[in-house]
């Protein structure tokens, strides 16, 4: 039988197996940094858009050169891109520039990398690595929500799937643009480094569309080429979305382990030699040795004795009968033996 002290370690191995995943939220350092590789495309038009293609390929990266007492980051991006289209038509331009956000909000603070049509948006490339499944977080000005904590994301540049923390945000807004006027309706599906919150890819897909029978697909998909913070490679790949194993596999390690701890606990005391206790029951005493005057040898029924009695014969001398030597007389005739 387990003591209570015993189910008390074994229940306080459960607590700490379960409490284990949890992390804090990682603070940048100065000297992390990404570079990243992007491409956008436009195509898939109806209307005025029908047949028409443009491309912008960028390459990029993001420095954090200095962290204050209060959690702001300064920070430093430059970027190069390259431009065409379906007419022929080309641009090439670069930007770069300093900028500071807060570690604690995730909010620009003074000035941008160069993000130009929101009002007071959050950083596109740094989340709370401490948010569980399901919980929320903002990337710009959208909302995302945590599918996994555990995805598998394949990373063209290292030709590998490496772990990662998997958002996704859908919504949409009203374009009113140099491309004209629509309904946009899209899905931000991006991947953050699990250990840091840094960003480690993005596909962005959105639909425009208009009342004049006039739209567009615009696409967006970035990830890095190299980075500060080492990605671990994943254990499997999952192509279409967050699986149950990966997802739940901290947890049913956790419940084997304390069956496997419980089993080991019950098997050695069962090994233990037994002893009778120091006080033996009443009703079952304790048998002592046997009394000094009990034979304990096998009970056998006494012998019987037979005394054989032999007796002489001789003639009687009148009627020739045999009588004993002894008799007076003759039992037969009734003469006298002499």
């Amino acid at each position: 039988m387990i003591s209570k002290s015993l189910l008390v370690i074994v229940f306080s191995l459960s607590v700490a197996l379960f409490l284990a995943p949890v992390v804090a939220a990682y603070v940048p350092h100065v000297g992390d940094y990404f570079s990243y590789y992007e491409v956008e495309n436009l195509g898939n038009g109806t209307g005025s858009y029908a047949g028409y293609t443009e491309q912008t390929i960028t390459n990029g990266m993001e420095t954090m050169n200095g962290v204050g007492a209060d959690g702001t980051v300064s920070a430093n991006y430059t970027y190069a891109w390259t431009w065409n289209n379906s007419t022929g038509a080309t641009e090439t331009g670069s930007s770069s520039g300093n900028f500071t956000f807060s570690s604690v909000t995730f909010l620009y603070v003074n000035g941008t990398d160069n993000q130009t049509g929101y009002v007071n948006p959050t950083v596109w490339f740094y989340m709370d690595n401490s948010i569980p499944e399901s919980g929320t977080f903002y990337l710009l000005d959208t909302e995302m929500t945590v599918t996994s904590k555990n995805y598998s994301y394949y990373l063209p540049s290292e030709n590998r799937t490496v772990s990662a923390i998997f958002a996704q945000g859908i919504s949409n807004y009203q374009r009113n643009d140099e491309y004209g006027q629509f309904t946009a309706n899209y899905t931000w599906n991006a991947y953050f480094d699990p250990s840091t919150g840094y960003i480690i890819g993005y596909d962005y897909v959105e639909h425009d569309t208009n009342s004049s029978g006039d739209g567009f697909t615009y696409t967006d998909n970035l990830y890095v080429n190299s980075t500060s913070y080492p990605l671990t490679t994943a254990v499997a790949s999952n192509s279409g979305g967050n699986s149950f194993p990966t997802q739940y596999i901290g947890y049913i390690a956790a419940i084997v382990l304390v069956i496997v701890i419980v089993a080991i606990i019950t098997y050695a005391i069962s090994k233990r030699s037994k002893k009778l206790p120091e006080h033996p029951s009443q009703q079952h005493p304790t048998p002592g040795p046997p009394p000094e005057d009990i034979n304990l040898n096998p009970k056998q029924p006494p012998v019987q004795q037979i005394v054989i009695k032999e007796v002489v014969k001789v003639k009687c001398r009148y009627c020739g009968a045999l009588i004993d030597s002894t008799a007076e007389v003759c039992p037969f005739c009734g003469a006298p033996r002499s």
